[in-house]
């Protein structure tokens, strides 16, 4: 066998040799992977919801123990009703998370999935039982530039989402927005209530993702009415099995 013919086989056989390990390695990995993209989307929904203290490190254990106290995962159909058992599972089913405390739904999550700039959005906006009023935001994916529209998830962008409305004090929904600058500046004042401050240097984002907010939060609107005509109580008498 010649010295070129040597040299191909041993590169033959180190690449077959280094696919095996990177197969292997990929395989073992996955589980832990799993976990940590777990953990991040639990860890963002409860920030969403306010459940955890800003600028704190919370363990891997605290995350999954109070998640598993106050959130409940279910899906549901485009009327806004509890998609139960075999149903859970149908494609058509939108997830909602209920922020819950002694027995009481004390608010939901829906997910925000939206354009960005320069690549998806992907948020979770919490609403408190009055089916109207933001309780917290929280982004959970984005590929905006830094100091600009990468602030949608620093902690000053996400306070300006607490207490602002998806609807009218008539229940009428208008979902809620990111201002051309700051909403007292931009904005009419009966429009207030329905605008956060918008960043500098970043209008595109926050134009995309108030489309994104909007088209996400008219979706959810079915359920957002049962939480504004208060007709939950079915589902605190008789709380619907947790999904995966």
């Amino acid at each position: 066998m010649s010295g070129s013919a040597k040299s191909l086989l041993f590169i033959a056989g180190l690449c077959l040799v280094c696919s095996l390990l990177l197969t292997a390695a990929s395989s073992g990995l996955k589980p832990y992977q799993e976990k940590n993209v777990r953990i991040d989307r639990h860890r963002n929904v409860l920030l969403a919801a306010g459940l955890l203290a800003e600028g704190r490190s919370y363990r891997e254990a605290e995350i999954e123990e109070l998640y598993a106290a106050r959130i409940q995962e279910l899906r549901v159909d485009l009327e806004g009703r509890i998609l139960a058992g075999d149903e859970g599972a149908r494609p058509e089913g939108l997830p909602l998370y209920l922020i819950q405390e002694g027995g009481e739904i004390r608010g939901y999550i829906v997910p925000i999935d939206s354009r960005g700039l320069w690549g998806p959005i992907q948020a979770y906006l919490a609403i408190d039982r009055d089916g109207q009023t933001v309780k917290g935001f929280a982004v959970t994916r984005h590929a905006e530039t830094p100091g600009l529209g990468g602030e949608i998830e620093k902690e000053w962008f996400r306070r300006n989402w607490v207490g602002k409305k998806i609807a009218t004090r008539e229940g009428a929904f208008v979902s809620v927005g990111i201002a051309k600058g700051r909403v007292e500046e931009q904005v009419p004042e009966p429009k207030r209530p329905h605008y956060v401050d918008g960043i500098s240097g970043a209008t595109m984002t926050g134009k995309f993702l108030t489309a994104g907010i909007r088209d996400s939060l008219s979706r959810y609107e079915p359920v957002s009415i049962r939480f504004r005509r208060n007709q939950i109580a079915e589902w605190e008498q008789k709380p619907p099995p947790a999904r995966p």
